[in-house]
């Protein structure tokens, strides 16, 4: 009896370990994982998966650094855990059908990369999603004399243009089976896929909304195409990180929900010392990680303790962010302002009333509270 007793416990023992071994990176599958917020720190640089190609978001110009408003998060990142929003290798992920490895291999350290959070990503993927930084959704760019107005229109199985390995791709197949009709999918790189509807050789151009937006109105030619109102998807765009890696995920979350309190809170890049210098409020004493009223600073606990105290996310990272990026508002008005509006959208804040919108529409961008 004693003995099988034992071998029970030897065999649970092995079983929680096992699991611990999962969970904390053990393998080759898992190799990094749990590591990344040291990794980052020892190394000095922030390693950021971005897209290269696509204006407005991600895009590589001259011989520089990427631009856009993926790149800025990249930056706010680096700013709160390097202190210095400069210290990024922007790893070019133009080709969405290798990001997901490249993360999960440890290639880079966060994807920042337009890219669509959805269950099958989430629960299949070694990638763990943050609250979304911008939403969006699927629509179809046609010529400008086109017949078709909505997708229902396109009877005659037209030939559609798609960026391979995204789930553009499945939503395509998806709605065209629901409609019934079938269609001819020409597929490839997001840059490839463009080139090919402007050069005539699709009928239709099937993307994120907002990027056939942002790639057409750089045309000299944009009066040629128009983008079909009609969207067939809900596509929340948001950073990833591998998983098992909640210290990771909570600095990237974190910083995501400071640039949107700020804004929440009227807190810019132009007068973030003025606010930590003297806080009106808890809140924003908290936000910024200053005292208030006599009170202790609150420190949030991201990052490492400890021994490892240096692995440690002090409270005044969200100062940093805003004093090198901007609040939210002041990243989308920089990297993508009028080309897609903003007011009455998703993407305002959740608390302005000072559009009155139609109803049906309005802000959902919302950050969980600094407490």
């Amino acid at each position: 009896m004693r003995r099988m007793l034992a071998v029970g416990v030897l065999a649970l023992v092995a079983a929680v370990a096992a699991v611990a071994g999962a969970c904390s990176g053990g393998g080759d599958e898992g190799e990094g994982r749990g590591e990344t917020l040291r990794t980052v720190i020892d190394r000095g640089q922030l390693y950021c998966g971005v897209k290269q190609t696509q204006a407005l978001f991600g895009l590589k110009t001259g011989d520089g650094d990427p631009v856009g408003f993926d790149i800025e998060f990249c930056k706010a990142i680096a700013a709160a855990v390097l202190g210095d929003a400069e210290a990024v290798r922007y790893v070019d992920v133009s080709d969405g059908t290798t990001r997901f490895e490249l993360l999960a291999d440890g290639g880079i350290d966060v994807l920042i990369r337009t890219t669509t959070i959805t269950s099958s990503r989430d629960a299949g993927l070694s990638v763990d999603f943050t609250t979304p930084t911008f939403y969006t959704g699927q629509s179809f760019a046609v010529r400008a004399e086109s017949p078709y107005y909505e997708t229902a229109d396109m009877t005659d199985e037209p030939t559609i243009c798609v960026q391979s390995g995204t789930t553009t791709e499945q939503n395509l197949a998806d709605h065209f089976t629901e409609l019934g009709l079938g269609y001819r999918p020409l597929g490839g790189t997001d840059q490839a896929t463009r080139e090919a509807f402007t050069s005539g050789r699709c009928d239709a151009w099937t993307a994120d909304q907002s990027n056939l937006a942002a790639q057409l109105s750089g045309l000299p030619n944009a009066d040629e195409f128009r983008i079909l109102s009609e969207l067939i998807s809900k596509e929340p765009l948001g950073p990833g990180v591998r998983d098992y890696d909640s210290d990771w995920k909570d600095v990237v979350q974190w910083v995501v929900y400071g640039v949107i309190a700020a804004e929440e809170a009227g807190i810019t890049s132009a007068n973030v010392d003025a606010y930590a210098a003297d806080p009106p409020n808890t809140t924003i004493a908290r936000l910024l990680g200053v005292p208030f009223g006599g009170a202790s600073v609150a420190d949030h606990g991201f990052g490492q303790k400890g021994a490892d105290a240096e692995y440690h996310i002090d409270p005044q990272f969200i100062q940093r962010v805003i004093r090198a990026v901007g609040n939210y508002g002041e990243i989308y008005e920089r990297e993508i302002g009028d080309v897609i509006p903003r007011a009455c959208t998703l993407n305002a804040l959740a608390n302005d009333d000072s559009v009155d919108c139609p109803p049906g529409t309005g802000g959902i961008m919302y950050a969980l509270p600094y407490r």
